[in-house]
């Protein structure tokens, strides 16, 4: 139990150092609606592994309902979670999230069934999440995929595929983008950073651009 209330004391410290928002622990513990899910979370995953899954689901639902956030407590969550706002977060059972993990409002890392060669079900189906991770609000993360160390998910994507290790990722569905190497870590709000470049846009820039030097030869050759 003492390491349990350490890692509470640990998410209550991550609202702290990330949310500006928010000054002492007093007031994460009064106001913070995401942490009020993840305690509740650390009680029912305890319960859940001690063998008392009913009351475990029992109480993540009296949970879901008074934070708006749905851990299953069968999810295996690691150190310093922070979720900010927290309304409409869900979190699958078979997720696993790393430590320093900051999810934003209407967050799904949801399932999907996944069949092996013999055409059974696996028992992974929802998203495995590295350390130092940052998820946009509303972003979907979906099915048994790997989310790498220091990656950022943009708001609103739709991630369907692995992301490796330090990538950023914006879209639907997600598409990594090209970013300028940073000399320090800089904790995006929001999952993307302002000097990023999303390769699609660059790609329909270029296109436009020689839209516009076709229309301008053509002029050219009808003015002569």
């Amino acid at each position: 139990m003492k390491s349990k209330f350490k890692m509470i004391l640990n998410d209550i410290d991550a609202v702290i150092a990330r949310d500006p928002a928010t000054k002492t622990r007093t007031e994460a513990l009064l106001c913070s609606a995401g942490l009020h899910a993840i305690i509740a979370y650390r009680l029912t995953h305890y319960l859940w592994k001690k063998g008392w899954r009913l009351l475990a689901r029992v109480l993540s639902q009296i949970a879901r309902f008074l934070t708006g956030v749905e851990i299953h407590p069968g999810a295996r969550i690691g150190n310093s979670f922070f979720i900010d706002h927290g309304m409409g977060v869900v979190i699958g059972e078979t997720s696993e999230i790393g430590n320093n993990v900051t999810l934003y409002h209407g967050v799904t890392l949801g399932g999907a069934t996944v069949f092996n060669k013999n055409g059974k079900n696996t028992s992974k189906r929802h998203p495995t999440l590295g350390n130092d991770v940052i998820v946009g609000a509303g972003a979907q993360i979906l099915g048994p995929i790997k989310i790498g160390n220091n990656c950022k998910v943009g708001a609103n994507a739709v991630v369907l595929k692995d992301v490796d290790d330090n990538q950023t990722v914006v879209g639907v569905p997600a598409h990594k983008v090209a970013q300028k190497p940073q000399k320090s870590f800089q904790f995006m709000a929001y999952g993307v950073c302002a000097n990023d470049k999303d390769p699609i846009e660059c790609q329909l820039e270029q296109i436009n651009f020689e839209i516009q030097r076709i229309k301008k030869e053509l002029q050219n050759r009808s003015d002569n």
